[in-house]
């Protein structure tokens, strides 16, 4: 038997700061309709899909910093894509800036959603691993405020039904911590979707620069193989503003290959057909969970956060 998904990463280039939520919406409806006359099924956008990457400016006025920010979802701009996905009965994953209240407190959020088929949203994601800094930097020629503009959630990773098979999803700086991955195969997670905005040049770690594009691939792949699943990773790409945001979107394949990659820097899907039998056949061999892992081995992992 096979369990097959065609899945699309529906890359994007850059937003420009004053781009309106209607335009880069158009945008996203495109590559929707693109993916879906490809055969899609799923279609996963990048991180902080509809605005530009804010958090690279340093901003005191609250009110402009919310700007960036949804109160609701859907909102009036962003219901065409849901009312598109549920016309070509497609779904997506969509990553974009949260705002909303918790017993009674204003929290803002690095958020994803997972959309069904449907056009109904399945499952909600907030970012764990926030990168960058919280202290102003004007000697940097961007700078990288997630740590300032976004709150740590109390929720952490969560798995859903999709179709026939169990997905979860990450953003970003995630996809660089092997933790993300292993939590949600834990949890029966056979895809794990992600959207990501990364400079190719790092202000603060300019030593890594040519690595950037290595890195990016070199843990998604290894997620991939160390946890019998599929990895979609999807950027955002290219010039944007003031930087360039490295591309290089991409599926893996439990095996650890790249089965579908992106040849541009812009707008562009990429698709493949991701058979989830694979994973349940990886989980019963090499990586048997039940059969090989030493968790009483494993307890320094929650125990400690330094060397």
């Amino acid at each position: 038997m096979t369990r097959p998904v065609m899945i699309a990463g529906a890359q994007m280039g850059g937003i420009a700061r004053n781009e309106s939520r209607k335009q880069v919406v158009a945008r996203l409806i495109a590559l929707l309709r693109d993916a879906h006359a490809r055969g899609a099924e799923l279609v996963v956008f990048p991180e902080l899909t509809l605005t530009t990457f804010f958090p690279r400016w340093w901003m005191e006025d609250q009110a402009e910093i919310d700007s960036f920010f949804e109160t609701e979802m859907p909102s009036a701009a962003t219901r065409p894509l849901f009312e598109a996905a549920r016309e070509l009965k497609v779904g997506f994953y969509l990553g974009y800036a949260e705002l909303t209240t918790e017993a009674g407190a204003t929290r803002h959020y690095n958020t994803a959603i997972l959309v069904g088929r449907d056009g109904q949203i399945v499952g909600k994601y907030r970012k764990v691993h926030l990168p960058g800094h919280a202290d102003h930097r004007p000697h940097m020629p961007y700078q990288h405020l997630e740590k300032r503009y976004f709150d740590v959630p109390t929720d952490g990773f969560g798995v859903w039904d999709f179709g026939a098979g169990k997905f979860g999803m990450a953003i970003c700086n995630d996809r660089r911590w092997p933790e993300t991955y292993r939590v949600m195969a834990l949890k029966g997670a056979e895809v794990v979707m992600l959207g990501y905005n990364t400079p190719t040049h790092i202000p603060w770690e300019p030593i890594y620069d040519h690595l950037s594009a290595f890195h990016n691939h070199l843990v998604m792949q290894a997620a991939g193989y160390q946890n019998a699943m599929f990895v979609v990773g999807v950027a955002k790409a290219g010039k944007e503003e003031n930087s360039y945001l490295l591309g290089g979107s991409c599926i893996a394949a439990p095996s650890g290959e790249i089965i579908a990659l992106a040849s541009t820097d812009g707008d562009e899907v990429i698709l493949a057909r991701c058979d989830l039998d694979l994973c349940q056949y990886n989980r019963k061999a090499l990586f048997n969970f039940a059969e090989h892992r030493q968790v009483q081995h494993y307890g320094v992992i929650t125990e400690r956060r330094p060397a």
